[in-house]
C-alpha cells in the first residue's frame, strides 16, 4: 500500500507518527540539551514513509535513483529525491523533512518564499532574554504556564486557538514554513497565522522545513531560519525572535547562529508526549503527564504539544487549560511567561 493511501485513510491518521520517538522510558521533563537532542519526533513518520513509499515508487519504468545510498546521484530537472532514494514529483517524494533536499532540486525544503530576503535585516538586541546559547527551559513569571505547539499550522490549529481564547488565555505556536506536504504557510495558511497574531497568540519559528540544525551545514542553518522569516514576514509584516529547534537539536554551531540572528532558543520542561499517545486511551497518559507536572511544581511550567494531531486539539488542549485554571494559574505565551514585553517578540522584516 502506498503511503499516500495510508494518509488518506483518515485525517487523524495522517500524522499519527509525525512525532514518535519509539524511546521507551524517556523522561517527560528535560533539564539538559543533550537529553533534548535524544528526541527524534519524526522517527515514526520516516519509518512509515520508507516502508510504504519504496515499493510503490519502484514500479516506475526506468526510475532514477538518488541520494547517498545510490552513489550520491542527484535527480534531474526539478525532481525530488524521496527518503527511499527515488526521483519523482509527487507529494510523497517532495515533502519535508523526508525529501533528500541535497539530491532533489524540487524538494519542498529547497523552495523559497517570495519577497526580499531577511538575511541582512539589522538585528539589535531586544530585551534581556539571552539569544543563542544553551536555551530556555522554564518560565519566570509566577502563576503562569506557557503551553506551546510545534509543527503547525494545520487544520486543528484554529480550534486550539479558540479554546484558549474562550478561557482568556494565549498560546505560542512554533510554526514550520513548509513541512509534511501541507504547503508553504504564506500561501496555504496565511489566514490562520494572521489570526494567531491578531488574537494575541505568539508566533514563533520552528524552521522552514524541520531539518535537524545540528547536522546540516552552516549555510543551510541560515537558510532554514531566513526562509521561515520571509514566509512569516509575508503574512504578519514581521518575523519572530523566538525559535524552537526541530528534534530539540541545536549544537554549538547552531547556538552561535541563533545568537547572531537574534533568536531565543526555546525548549521546555513539561513534555506532554502527545505524539506518542494518539489514541483516546493513550491520550490519558499525556493528560497525566501534564497533571503530574503541575502537581509537582504548579507554576512557571513551559509545556510542549503538537497542533498537527486531532486528539491534541480535541482532547488534550481543553484538559490542560481546565486543569491549570483550576489551580489558579494563567495560560500565557512564552514571551509573557518569560516576563518579556510583546515588542521584543518580533522584528520588522
Amino acid at each position: 500500500m502506498r503511503f499516500s493511501h495510508v494518509v488518506a485513510a483518515s485525517l487523524a491518521g495522517q500524522f499519527v507518527a509525525a512525532h514518535g520517538t519509539g524511546m521507551e522510558g524517556m523522561p517527560k521533563t528535560f533539564g539538559m540539551p543533550k537529553e533534548l537532542r535524544a528526541r527524534n519526533p519524526l522517527a515514526r513518520l520516516q519509518t512509515l514513509y520508507a516502508a510504504h513509499s519504496a515499493p510503490a515508487l519502484d514500479t516506475r519504468q526506468e526510475v532514477e535513483r538518488c541520494g547517498p545510498a545510490n552513489g550520491n546521484q542527484k535527480c534531474a530537472g526539478n525532481d525530488c529525491c524521496s527518503a527511499a532514494g527515488y526521483c519523482g514529483t509527487t507529494k510523497d517524494h517532495c515533502k519535508a523533512p523526508d525529501c533528500l533536499f541535497n539530491y532533489g532540486p524540487g524538494c519542498d525544503a529547497n523552495k523559497t518564499p517570495s519577497g526580499a530576503s531577511t538575511r541582512n535585516v539589522p538585528r539589535p538586541k531586544l530585551g534581556s532574554i539571552p539569544y543563542g546559547g544553551a536555551g530556555i527551559y522554564a518560565c519566570k513569571n509566577p502563576g503562569t504556564v506557557a503551553i506551546t505547539y510545534d509543527d503547525g499550522p494545520f487544520s486543528y490549529t484554529e480550534s486550539i486557538m479558540q479554546q484558549f481564547e474562550a478561557r482568556g488565555g494565549h498560546a505560542t505556536f512554533f510554526v514550520t514554513g513548509n513541512n509534511l506536504g501541507k504547503g508553504a504557510i504564506d500561501q496555504q495558511w496565511a489566514g490562520v497565522v494572521q489570526k494567531m497574531y491578531n488574537n494575541g497568540h505568539q508566533v514563533a519559528s520552528h524552521t522552514w522545513s524541520h531539518q535537524d540544525l545540528s547536522i546540516i551545514s552552516r549555510e543551510q542553518v541560515y537558510d532554514q531560519m531566513v526562509k521561515n522569516e520571509m514566509a512569516i514576514r509575508n503574512i504578519i509584516g514581521r518575523f519572530p525572535t523566538y525559535m524552537r529547534p526541530p528534534y530539540s537539536s541545536c549544537n554549538g554551531q547552531c547556538q552561535e547562529i541563533m545568537a547572531e540572528l537574534g533568536y531565543v532558543i526555546s525548549y521546555f520542561d513539561l513534555d506532554t508526549d502527545d505524539y506518542n499517545n494518539l489514541t483516546p486511551a493513550k491520550m490519558e497518559t499525556s493528560k497525566n503527564n501534564f497533571k503530574q507536572a503541575l502537581d509537582t511544581r504548579s507554576d512557571n511550567r513551559l509545556a510542549i504539544a503538537h497542533d498537527i494531531h486531532q486528539l491534541t486539539a480535541d482532547t488534550l488542549t481543553g484538559y490542560m487549560l481546565d486543569y491549570l485554571y483550576s489551580k489558579g494559574l494563567r495560560a500565557v505565551t512564552m514571551g509573557e511567561c518569560m516576563q518579556d514585553p510583546e515588542e521584543n517578540w518580533y522584528r520588522q522584516g
